[in-house]
């Protein structure tokens, strides 16, 4: 059965980083697409970036380009979030998603503008950024 396991996240003071990490199994990160969304606190959930396992193209939100960096472990099917400059409006909660290529990709590439496009998710990673 298909699990992505988060871990990171956290307090960080405003100017801070973070960094997220989002582990796939059993299966192969070649097949998958990884994507990073985010839901602040009474507001929808919004695509940060999203990363192809096969080839490790990314596409990033316009609003999330600068400080945040999607890459990837390939040997430990993991992908990562790296984030930079922290704000207070970085609070929320983190998610990692999941699903096959085919499903949130358009011409090859990743999707990250629609969360309800991907079906598998992490648990979910608190970032606060405060003080």
């Amino acid at each position: 059965q298909l699990q992505l396991v988060q871990s990171g996240g956290g307090l960080a003071q405003p100017g801070g980083s973070l960094r997220l990490s989002c582990t796939l199994s059993p299966f192969s990160l070649d097949y998958y697409a990884i994507g990073w969304f985010r839901q602040a606190p009474g507001k929808e959930r919004e695509g940060i970036a999203c990363l192809n396992g096969n080839d490790g193209r990314t596409d990033y939100a316009d609003s999330m380009k600068g400080r945040f960096t999607i890459s990837r472990d390939h040997t430990n099917n993991t992908v990562y979030l790296q984030m930079n400059d922290l704000r207070f409006e970085d609070t929320g909660a983190y998610f990692c998603a999941t699903d096959r290529l085919g499903q949130v990709t358009n011409q090859g590439l990743c999707v990250v503008a629609y969360w309800n496009l991907w079906h598998y998710w992490g648990q979910g990673s608190q970032v606060n950024v405060s003080p």
